[in-house]
């Protein structure tokens, strides 16, 4: 009796391996539907975002959150041109992808509960820490938010600065007024001219917004951070196959920089791979794309067209780029920051 017992756990644990394995296989509804289209349909912005979402002179859109979206489309698709670029403003974003005009939100959207639970919308892993500063006038001679009180604060409408702003200031009793703009050229145009005191926002912005400025050295970036943001990729809820492919996208990012795995290099450590694990990164070894509903070598193709991730970073808002902003809290942990790969087994 016992033997027929253990035989029939052992059929029903056999069983359920193989539906888990058959269902983990399964891309969802969204993947299956960016497969039969061809192309990936991925937030733009309805301006420009500086050095996250811009279109250069030759019309063709970049940044890093471009490079993401590339990231991904090749991921799926094999290559970074299955891709279309829906231009959508910040407000414009949750409802574009609940009424399916675009497949994923990728522009630096902050993991919050309210859009987690309340908005249906599903989270990947954070791929970017943003931090909110505050950009001043250098004539004001402030030091410090606290000598803002009763300034007047250019906003973008509809993004999560609003919050951690009156979150923040309101904590310590400063008084401000907000001047809220829906497009980031109409945001900069009025602190350029004065109309405003200060501009709150991400500090990558906030640099490239100086940087741009007719005169870089009006403004100054306080010291003072009010918050840190983590920011993740949006889909549908209960998308959960996309969901998985996303966090492994942006996990073989961070594993190939801290492996050392670059666009130019790709080739020749596949070649001749140091490790099992990178074996099954670069798909030498099966599985990494099937446990996904992707090929083997999607990883490969990924790194090939994009980079790594810190490849991506220098190239958009880091030192390759004209914004030279250093990574801070976006390093890998093994220089300081807080990005890390999960575990590839």
């Amino acid at each position: 009796m016992i033997g027929n017992l253990f035989t029939r756990l052992t059929a029903t644990a056999v069983a359920f391996g193989m539906a888990t394995a058959a269902q983990a296989a399964d891309p969802g509804p969204t993947v299956t539907a960016i497969k039969e289209r061809g192309t990936l349909l991925c937030t733009g912005h309805n301006g420009s975002y500086l050095g996250f979402a811009e279109v250069d002179d030759q019309g063709e859109w970049t940044g890093f959150d471009i490079e993401f979206c590339k990231a991904l489309a090749t991921t799926i698709l094999g290559s970074p041109d299955a891709l279309q670029i829906i231009p959508v403003s910040w407000a414009q974003r949750f409802p574009a992808l609940q009424s399916g005009d675009i497949d994923v939100i990728i522009k630096v959207t902050g993991w919050t509960q309210s859009r987690d639970t309340e908005l249906g919308l599903q989270y990947g892993r954070t791929y970017f820490i943003g931090p909110t500063n505050v950009l001043v006038r250098s004539d004001l001679g402030a030091e410090s938010t606290a000598d803002l009180e009763g300034g007047v604060f250019c906003i973008n409408a509809g993004t999560s600065i609003e919050r951690i702003v009156a979150d923040y200031m309101g904590a310590r009793g400063i008084s401000y007024e907000a001047l809220n703009f829906e497009k980031g050229e109409e945001l900069r145009a009025a602190l350029y001219a004065g109309r405003c005191d200060a501009l709150a926002g991400f500090g990558p912005f906030l640099a490239a917004t100086r940087f741009n400025a007719p005169n870089a050295e009006d403004f100054t970036i306080l010291d003072e951070v009010l918050a840190l943001e983590p920011e993740g990729i949006a889909a549908r809820e209960g998308d959960d196959g996309f969901i998985d492919i996303i966090n492994w996208m942006v996990s073989a990012l961070l594993m190939a920089e801290q492996n050392g795995i670059t666009m130019a290099n790709v080739d020749e450590i596949r070649a001749n791979p140091p490790s099992a694990s990178i074996e099954r990164l670069l798909g030498v070894s099966p599985g990494v794309g099937e446990r996904l509903g992707l090929s083997d070598d999607w990883a490969y193709n990924m790194i090939k067209a994009v980079g790594n991730y810190g490849e991506i970073y220098d190239r958009t808002v880091g030192e390759n780029s004209p914004y030279k902003l250093p990574r801070g809290k976006n390093h890998l942990w093994t220089n300081g920051g807080m990005l890390y790969p999960l575990v590839l087994d």
